[in-house]
């Protein structure tokens, strides 16, 4: 696979037609008791940050507490099991990330099938990544840091949330497109990799918006570039990776999944109801001030885009050598 095959099919992967409101026939159904939202890494990160946003939403609009329950782990697989084995009663959903379309390509064995074990809702939204350097780096620029990095090989490192996460994976993208030799940091979610980052134990990240926005603003940590084409309206001062790195345009999705035995009636429902939330005017004003860009989409068009995500991002995971590892 050529280098413009694997930028092509990066891109692809993200910018599927997301957004998918044409009404579907649900149900009334509510939830009678509080229900789980299982966010398969650590607290802090930008699935963990994006579903509080929902959850707050989602509970006043159904009058029950939608509480949210950190399951770091097994590049987050052990959360995403969790949601695979509970009861299919519709008081039991997943946000995750490309994770649940990748982990099939990284793992020898898997205790779910992503197809097989759940049952699509919606997607969330969509995140632009930002490369982040310690205020200590003396890279100033994308063009910098490459520099920096061919100058001296196999000496820089890049952290992620942990093997096969899309921080990891977007990591591996702009080190084969850069033409450069990176060694990967894995770490148990974005915000302990965030830490060492700031404290100067790594070189750099490829971390969402939604989460280095804040460090960024704070001045503990500084912008090279954004990973998509376009520009972050809240970081309008920092340029595309690919005003350097040609081709270069990806970012990070995140979604909701139930349990593939909950009735199609109230998965249909729930999409519905999330889809509205994410329109309400505060929904989408917090999560575009930290750089999300709000999805949504039917239980259908979110199935088509995991399986496009998997035949996408297999190629780049067999491009680019990444190992499957025990689970």
């Amino acid at each position: 696979m050529t280098r413009r095959q694997v930028m092509s099919l990066a891109s692809a992967a993200v910018f599927l037609p997301l957004i998918d409101r044409r009404p579907a026939r649900a149900s009334n159904w509510r939830p009678t008791k509080s229900v789980r939202l299982v966010v398969p890494f650590a607290a802090g990160g930008a699935n963990d940050i994006i579903a509080r946003v929902l959850a707050e939403r989602l509970s006043a609009m159904w009058g029950q507490q939608v509480y949210i329950e950190n399951k770091p782990g097994a590049g987050a697989n052990i959360g995403t099991t969790e949601v695979a084995r509970a009861d299919a009663d519709g008081h039991h959903l997943l946000i995750t990330s490309s994770a649940i379309a990748v982990n099939r390509f990284l793992f020898e064995k898997l205790p779910f099938d992503p197809i097989a074990d759940f049952a699509p809702v919606s997607l969330v939204a969509v995140i632009p990544n930002v490369m982040v350097v310690p205020t200590s780096s003396p890279a100033r620029s994308v063009t910098d840091f490459i520099a920096m990095a061919k100058a001296k090989p196999g000496t820089s490192n890049f952290g992620s949330a942990g093997i096969g996460s899309s921080l990891h994976l977007i990591g591996e993208l702009f080190k084969r497109s850069a033409g450069i030799d990176m060694k990967h940091v894995p770490y148990r979610g974005a915000a302990p990799a965030m830490n060492d980052l700031v404290g100067g134990r790594i070189d750099v990240m490829f971390d969402t918006a939604t989460v280095s926005m804040s460090q960024i603003r704070g001045g503990t940590i500084r912008a090279l570039g954004v990973s998509t084409r376009e520009r972050i309206p809240a970081l309008a001062e920092v340029p595309p990776i690919a005003d350097t790195v040609t081709g270069f345009d990806v970012g990070s999705w995140f979604a909701l999944f139930y349990p593939a035995k909950t009735p199609r009636d109230i998965v249909e429902k729930v999409s519905e109801d999330v889809r509205a939330a994410l329109q309400h005017d505060s929904v989408k004003a917090r999560l575009e001030d930290l750089g999300a860009r709000v999805a949504g989409s039917t239980s259908d068009a979110l199935a088509s885009h995991v399986r496009a995500e998997m035949d996408r991002w297999g190629a780049v995971i067999r491009e680019a050598g990444i190992k499957a590892q025990d689970n």
